[in-house]
């Protein structure tokens, strides 16, 4: 079986839908709370077992020999949390339990960086592993820097020969779309709350930009469809022949928001009608205008399947899930 952490979530549930689907057990670790939103995201799906997060660790003690891989994908991920102390808890110790755990058991385990490690990044968001590379980097938020700190951790362990799990992946996501995300609120992808915008309004609404490098609306992002990162873990989690190794999760290409609402606005038969806001004080000095992931390191490790484009992506996020009845995986 397979445990995953925040598997309730958005990614973790896609992963969950895509080992379902093979016919793996799989094992959910997660916090369902009292909306009516995360339950449904695992509503789908035939389950082995949920486990609430204070569980497990006695869980895992109880099941080692059972367990085929750990997917850690949960963590408090808002952008904007400001309890610094809540984010190491979550996201920083639990992924040093978990490795921990993973390299005493022998199982693989996948964990979820993020591309809020870089910063406003100028170097090209390479996906280099070592110390020097890292300590380079200048995440603009708590989350950010919660996921680098995890990051520079596996890099020391490694550096001073310590123990790791038997195979292991750090995956950089870039800015993910798709379905099963509506319980993240004002987390949610720009593509979704675009949509909602459209259907409520008929128009959207965009930042205007402060940096005189970037028109309003042409701020550039890496904007990688769900089912691409679901296929990477899974490769990560499953390929023997896989490295070990910290990988971005992007397209690689980066497309620009106005772009990005004018493909909504087309896939929903309407002409674009796109307004322009300030960018909020909270934001300023903690925006990156530009993302794009290189994905070099992952191709060269032996992951060759095509990246899924934004008009393909957009397609089927819009046709399948948001503007059907099926609304999640």
């Amino acid at each position: 079986m397979y445990v995953i952490t925040g598997g309730a979530g958005f990614i973790g549930s896609n992963v969950a839908a895509s080992l379902d689907d093979d016919g793996a057990d799989v094992v959910i670790v997660d916090w369902l709370g009292s909306d009516d939103f995360k339950w449904r995201n695992i509503a789908k799906r035939r389950l082995r077992d949920i486990v609430v997060p204070e569980a497990l660790f006695p869980f895992l003690d109880a099941n080692a020999g059972a367990i085929r891989g750990i997917v850690h994908m949960g963590a408090i991920s808002t952008t904007t949390e400001r309890d610094a102390d809540s984010i190491v808890r979550n996201n920083f110790r639990l992924s040093v339990d978990l490795w921990t755990f993973a390299a005493r058991a022998g199982i693989p385990l996948v964990y979820a960086s993020s591309a809020a490690t870089y910063g406003d990044d100028t170097r090209g968001f390479i996906d280099a592993a070592d110390e020097p590379h890292l300590a380079g980097l200048r995440p603009l938020n708590a989350y950010g820097w919660s996921k680098h700190v995890f990051d520079r951790w596996v890099a020391r362990t490694l550096e001073k020969g310590e123990a790791t799990p038997p195979r292991w992946a750090g995956l950089k996501f870039f800015n993910v779309y798709g379905p099963n995300e509506y319980h993240k609120g004002g987390q949610r992808s720009v593509a979704v709350q675009l949509h909602a915008q459209i259907r409520e309004k008929g128009s959207v609404r965009l930042f205007r930009s402060d940096n005189p490098d970037y028109a309003d609306g042409e701020q550039l992002r890496d904007f990688v469809w769900v089912g691409d990162c679901v296929d990477v873990a899974r490769w990560a989690l499953e390929d023997v022949s896989a490295p070990s190794g910290l990988y971005n999760v992007g397209s690689g290409e980066a497309r620009s928001f106005r772009y990005k609402a004018e493909i909504i606005f087309r896939e929903l038969g309407l002409e674009p009608n796109i307004d322009f806001i300030d960018l909020p004080d909270a934001l300023k000095g903690k925006y990156q205008y530009y993302t794009r992931a290189s994905l070099d390191k992952l191709r060269a490790a032996g992951y060759t399947k095509p990246t899924t484009s934004l008009e393909k992506g957009l397609h089927l996020y819009v046709q399948n899930y948001l503007e059907s009845a099926a609304l999640y995986r």
